[in-house]
């Protein structure tokens, strides 16, 4: 079944885009650096002097994370100043990306050593809260989500045919975008459409994107446009809604998980039961040093529920390690990817460009300026998390051929550059090559059979 795209709707009223204030550090400088251009600079600094090229941004990048871990502050700010030069928000895809991190080294150094440290920058980046209208537009801009809803949707699809009753259990970042494409095409079956009850917890963490508008009223909108397509449509809010106007307060995880369970979520036997997962599980704490992971603890319980299929999409990216240069690397070599491909499109002046490179920027600032449980982006990699869904005793689901088609259709509706491969039982979306994200389909062991699918731990 195709599954073509809804977004407009549901679309509201389109308001301007807030602007982004961000300093140009090539102008003014984000941080004081009393004694950095006195101090003579090493020959490999000295080279990297005005170079955009990449891998000697990463080199730079890597010297100020190792000055920083070994406490000399003196040789972080020399770094920081050649950085300086490089740096632009407002120039091209090296420049713009060096500004993001070289924003998330300083922050980070002015907690280590405030005297020696002074942030010009804000200490927060703005929050945007956009219109419905304007996530859709979020969304479709580059096809990093889009991806992820194309391919899940049609697997659903294929693992909810011949019920009645279909309930969909969704933890996503970017709220319900997913669902207008999805609803659109079971309003298409030509047995009829089954009735979709759509389940979402009440909180969520606090990064990108973020709507102008509660949970509660983008399920009215989906339940309008249900009903004028003809949908049987329920949609459930589940936990303490209170967290929904309190942005500072954590997002807890550990509240969620006692939320899955049977009688909370009013699971019926005669409905399929769908888990979408995009973007969610990066958030969820997993500390190698505690045995009680909060992710396998809730892939533990979300198998206790006997879903029929289970969809996880990330990024390809593996953001845990503990070492700072590691994370500055992988971070550095995947986030390059976004800031590129939107090079390709869209002019430098562009609010809309900047805006989603600020989204961007603040990963990079959590992932680059945090420790601990202040540091919530933890991605792992697609194979990384296959491994652990194989551990936790899920089958992996091929992905058929219809998905695949459906999937390289989306593609040619954006720039050229964007590709997809399978790659270990994952679909996996590329720009020039490099890995982007990924999705993957998985049953319990024990639906294995009942769902009659090639399920395979391999």
């Amino acid at each position: 079944m195709q599954v073509t795209s809804s977004h407009s709707s549901m679309k509201a009223e389109l308001k301007p885009p807030t602007s982004i204030s961000f300093q140009n550090p090539t102008t003014t400088p984000l941080f004081n650096t009393p004694h950095s251009t006195s101090t003579p600079l090493s020959g490999a600094l000295k080279g990297c002097l005005g170079s955009l090229d990449g891998a000697c941004i990463e080199k730079l990048l890597l010297h100020c994370a190792s000055a920083l871990e070994s406490n000399d502050i003196t040789l972080a700010q020399q770094v920081m100043w050649v950085l300086n030069n490089v740096a632009s928000p407002h120039g091209d895809t090296n420049q713009r990306l060096t500004a993001w991190f070289l924003r998330a080294l300083i922050s980070r150094a002015s907690r280590i050593c405030p005297s020696a440290m002074s942030f010009k920058g804000s200490n927060n980046i703005p929050r945007r809260l956009m219109t419905v209208t304007e996530l859709a537009g979020y969304v479709d801009l580059i096809p990093w989500h889009r991806f992820g809803f194309c391919a899940s949707n049609n697997e659903i699809l294929k693992a909810v045919t011949g019920f009645q009753r279909v309930h969909v259990l969704d933890f996503s970042i970017t709220p319900c975008m997913q669902w207008p494409t999805f609803i659109d095409a079971l309003a298409k079956r030509p047995e009829g459409s089954p009735s979709l009850r759509i389940t979402v917890p009440s909180f969520r963490p606090q990064v990108p994107p973020l709507v102008n508008i509660s949970i509660h009223e983008v399920g009215l909108r989906l339940g309008n446009f249900a009903k004028f397509r003809d949908v049987p449509f329920e949609f459930h809010v589940i936990g303490d809604t209170e967290q929904l106007s309190n942005e500072s307060n954590t997002f807890h995880f550990e509240s969620l998980l006692s939320l899955l369970n049977p009688s909370v979520l009013n699971l019926r036997e005669d409905e399929a039961l769908v888990i979408n997962c995009q973007n969610w599980l990066r958030y969820l704490s997993d500390d190698d040093r505690n045995s009680n992971s909060l992710r396998d603890a809730f892939l533990s319980l979300i198998k206790g529920l006997s879903p029929q299929i289970v969809l996880l999409v990330d990024e390809d990216c593996d953001l845990s390690a503990s070492s700072l240069a590691s994370r500055i690397t992988a971070c550095f070599n995947h986030l390059w990817i976004p800031f590129d491909a939107l090079d390709t499109f869209l002019p430098k002046d562009s609010s809309q460009r900047t805006e989603f490179e600020s989204d961007i920027g603040q990963k990079i600032e959590n992932i680059i300026g945090f420790e601990g449980h202040q540091r919530i982006e933890r991605l792992e990699s697609g194979v990384m998390m296959s491994q652990r869904m194989k551990n936790a005793g899920y089958f992996s689901v091929p992905f058929c051929d219809e998905t695949v088609k459906e999937v390289k259709g989306l593609l040619d509706e954006h720039a050229g550059g964007w590709g997809m491969k399978r790659d270990e039982g994952m679909l996996v979306l590329t720009w020039k090559g490099n890995n982007c994200v990924f999705v993957t389909a998985w049953v319990p062991s024990g639906m294995r059979d009942h769902v009659g699918m090639d399920a395979t731990l391999s």
